[in-house]
């Protein structure tokens, strides 16, 4: 992994890219949560329906501070015994984001990730970032910058090369009020 590439892609997002990576499990692509046409236009690259909402990834638990006041001091603590993680967590963020992010919900999805390219390209970054499954809706997701490529072509502003971390597949995704497994596991 290369400062410069982590850069590249830093200011990608900077300026309202959507740009691929490798995460945990499969290749994600994430843009600016907070840049309303960058996640419209990641939204209609993945033909995905907004009120599903996204998954935002970050470097440290820190990032994610102003969206985890809702928690109870148990729940934060299991968040923080869990990241840095292959584990997403859905949480409630006390209506501190906005709807394109949430899907018009209560909850939001997040992740501290460990895999050390999505580590980077947050703390360059400076926060959280998008992170959702690199394919079309209804496709598998690409576990290569290739597929990648043959999905998105020329419509992404970056792709930063990388390996996979170890995981098979996308992160499993648990509710931290009921503790119930909604994806994976």
């Amino acid at each position: 992994m290369h400062n410069l590439s982590i850069r590249q892609a830093a200011r990608a997002l900077r300026h309202g890219g959507v740009i691929a990576y490798p995460t945990e499990g499969v290749w994600g692509v994430g843009c600016d949560p907070f840049d309303p046409e960058a996640v419209i236009k990641l939204l209609e690259l993945k033909r995905r329906d907004m009120g599903k909402g996204l998954i935002l990834v970050a470097a440290t638990i820190e990032q994610f501070e102003p969206y985890l006041r809702a928690l109870t001091p148990v729940q934060y603590k299991l968040l923080a015994r869990s990241w840095p993680g292959s584990q997403t967590w859905v949480v409630p963020h006390g209506h501190t984001l906005p709807d394109w992010i949430t899907g018009y919900k209560s909850t939001v999805a997040l992740r501290v990730s460990a895999h050390p390219i999505v580590a980077a390209l947050c703390l360059w970054y400076g926060g959280p970032i998008i992170s959702t499954s690199a394919n079309p809706t209804g496709r598998p997701p690409a576990r290569s910058a290739l597929k990648v490529l043959s999905y998105f072509g020329d419509k992404l502003n970056y792709v930063l090369h990388g390996e996979l971390g170890g995981q098979n597949g996308p992160t499993p995704i648990r509710d931290i009020v009921s503790g119930r497994l909604l994806r994976g596991g």
